[in-house]
């Protein structure tokens, strides 16, 4: 597959106080009840500052620009993207530039429902655009704007039970789709469920309940005896061949991903001994360590392997940045959510893993430097960009360089998801 260059500089079309800024993305998913992806919402900014210091128009230009110049279906897979506005990216026409189909406008709470504000989101609608009306609380001025939206979006930890109860009640019978935002523990998802959201945004599929005194299955211990097997420098091709074809859906799975697009070899791949010799020990590392991690999270929200295929793909990259093992990397970033897909403390686990005691110790938590790009990308996810920066200035890295190698990440994740799947 091809990997297009998703972050340009083009300074002479952007307003002056974005040439040649640095632009940081994050994306956060809103699932459904069945943990799947129903869309992303997409967070922007330009430049060192954490905040756009009042300016609205400026905010918008940003949202705008980069909204076009890193491709919204490439950063989120053809699903709907979820973008905030201001009041002058929705009256002025500057959201035309947006692909109606997939892309819900937010209208912030802390806009002012003018007629002409109004009017605008109608036409909007009209053209094909969606509307949500993001951590919205009940005023009646609201009400024209509740009529044309199709989602609802409550922030759940500064909305009481109570307050939740008395909006659904007022909202009973319209056609909207309820979202609880900022729902970050399981428990927040099922209060979520009970008082009749459909939609959840928030990190609780990452964050399961974990059974401490529970032991890891049989058939999830095989696969991480055969990272074990890949530790070694040349990987004994009889044992390996062995380790690996006694599980059919793991061997399934590598010679799906092997013979996919994402690596493009010219002859069809039709045994796990003939991976191993065709692609090379590296590319059947690379290759069989995705779809052992396919297996491991099997019966999991998907969402939680696209991440880890993001993280390892962006920690590979990213170490090149550095001069750290890009190897490392790319297992430090893969299997940093072991936990969410096993709900086993990561203590349990990094004993098994085929890894240096310092990438073991970054996989538990040790803030040491082969943990630094990790500590990026978890900030990044959430949109924390001041401790985006902070990370950055502590190790004198390169901004520019992170955000590229994040937004090849995505691309590179969604294509290998779908060929491990």
């Amino acid at each position: 597959m091809a990997r297009e260059a998703l972050i340009t500089e083009h300074a002479q079309d952007q307003p002056a106080d974005l040439a040649g800024g640095t632009r940081y993305v994050a994306r956060q998913p809103i699932l459904d009840p069945r943990g799947l992806v129903h869309g992303y919402e997409l967070l922007f900014r330009s430049g060192p500052q954490a905040f756009f210091h009042g300016d609205g128009d400026l905010a918008t230009r940003t949202m705008l620009d980069n909204a076009v110049m890193f491709g919204l279906a490439k950063l989120t897979g053809g699903l709907p993207a979820f973008l905030n506005c201001t009041t002058e990216s929705l009256t002025e026409e500057l959201v035309d530039v947006l692909p109606p189909g997939m892309t819900i406008l937010e209208v912030l709470e802390t806009l002012d429902p003018t007629p002409k504000l109004i009017e605008s989101c109608r036409k909007l609608k009209a053209s094909g655009f969606r509307i949500a009306l993001d951590d919205f609380t009940w005023r009646p001025e609201l009400q024209p704007l509740v009529e044309l939206a199709d989602y609802i979006k409550v922030d759940f930890l500064l909305s009481g039970a109570a307050v939740r109860k008395e909006l659904l009640k007022r909202l009973k019978g319209a056609s909207v789709a309820m979202v609880a935002e900022k729902i970050e523990t399981q428990e927040d998802y099922k209060q979520a469920c009970s008082e009749g959201f459909t939609l959840f945004q928030g990190y609780y599929f990452c964050r399961p309940t974990l059974l401490k005194n529970q032991q890891i299955p049989a058939n999830r211990l095989s696969h991480l005896e055969i990272l074990q097997l890949m530790r070694a420098k040349e990987i004994d091709l009889d044992k390996m061949t062995r380790a690996v074809t006694r599980d059919a859906s793991l061997t399934y799975r590598l010679l799906r991903l092997v013979n996919s697009p994402t690596y493009a070899f010219r002859e069809q791949v039709r045994s796990v001994r003939s991976a191993l010799i065709t692609v090379g020990e590296d590319t059947f590392r690379r290759v069989a360590t995705l779809a052992i991690t396919s297996e491991l999270n099997a019966g999991q929200p998907v969402e939680i392997l696209r991440m880890a295929f993001v993280r390892g793909r962006f920690c590979e990259l990213a170490a090149a940045l550095s001069g750290l093992d890009r190897t490392e990397q790319y297992l430090l970033g893969l299997l940093s959510l072991l936990p969410a897909m096993l709900r086993l403390p990561m203590q349990q686990l990094t004993p098994l893993l085929p890894l240096r005691d310092e990438i073991r110790g970054a996989l538990e938590g040790a803030k040491n430097p082969d943990r630094m790009f990790l500590d990026w990308l978890e900030f990044e996810e959430q949109g924390n960009w001041a401790a985006c920066d902070a990370v950055v200035q502590k190790n004198g890295l390169n901004e520019v360089e992170l955000v590229r190698c994040y937004a090849e990440a995505v691309v590179w994740a969604e294509a290998a998801l779908h060929s491990a799947l």
